[in-house]
């Protein structure tokens, strides 16, 4: 399972109800190779931000946080918000911007079902539209005691880029370590695992920042999915590519405060 997928699975498991599962949100994928290589690479593919996020989905005509990095900024009474904020990280032609919840889009969850507890400023799910096409990006911050106790003590950064017995190697794969100690790798998905199901996932790019302490950040830049709850066609390429992937999981504004 790769360490945005695994940080949906963190998400979802927080619902708590058994309808929003991750096998159905990403169509049992072929995660289980991921969780061999990338076992330390996530909690939970969510693919995001201080306090909880609450927020309801596209579908039932509900409201979303939205930010369009390409247009000028809309006054809010929340001042903007995390919709917003992350706009403004992103390349000014990522189209726009809308905070969501994957499992109240995918599995029609109640907002309140889908209701996450999340550590990093920025975590969260969004939705990416442009050219008429609905990708999403997703970010997630686990703290050293969160990944330990997820994935056990003495869990490392294994490198991802290494190919390991009869598992497939990881496409694109670029493992960078970081003048502070971190170490950065991103890589390609093409999510073509012949597992069928639905939703259907497009292609994305996949990254991870281990920092020293032993924490981790993770994120998801999806071209989208098909199925019956889908948003919109697939975008042509991931929202975010995988270098500006890795310039945006570097940027401090992603990590906690201390």
């Amino acid at each position: 399972m790769n360490t945005v997928h695994q940080l949906l699975e963190r998400a979802v498991e927080s619902a708590g109800s058994p309808a929003v599962s991750t096998e159905a949100v990403h169509a049992r994928a072929a995660r289980v190779r991921f969780r061999r290589r990338a076992a330390v690479s996530a909690a939970a593919l969510a693919v995001v931000a201080t306090g909880a996020v609450t927020l309801p989905g596209v579908v039932g005509g509900e409201q979303h946080e939205q930010a369009s990095v390409a247009a000028s900024p809309v006054a809010r009474a929340d001042g903007g918000g995390k919709a917003d904020r992350l706009a403004a990280l992103l390349p000014p032609d990522v189209g726009s911007v809308e905070r969501v919840s994957l499992a109240v889009l995918i599995k029609g969850a109640t907002p309140e079902q889908a209701r996450t507890a999340y550590t990093g400023p920025l975590d969260g799910e969004y939705m990416v539209r442009k050219d008429g096409g609905t990708g999403y990006l997703v970010l997630s911050f686990m703290d050293h005691t969160a990944v330990s106790k997820k994935f056990g003590a003495g869990a490392g950064p294994d490198n991802l880029c290494e190919t390991r017995g009869n598992e497939p190697p990881v496409t694109d794969c670029v493992r960078e370590e970081q003048p502070d100690g971190s170490v950065l790798t991103t890589w390609s998905d093409s999510m073509d695992h012949g597992y069928g199901g639905t939703p259907e996932w497009g292609r994305e790019v996949v990254g991870r920042l281990v920092l020293k302490d032993g924490s981790m950040l993770a994120a998801r830049s999806s071209t989208g999915y098909l199925g019956e709850r889908s948003q919109g066609p697939l975008l042509k390429t991931p929202p975010v590519g995988q270098e500006e992937l890795g310039t945006l999981l570097t940027r401090p504004g992603l990590l906690p405060r201390k």
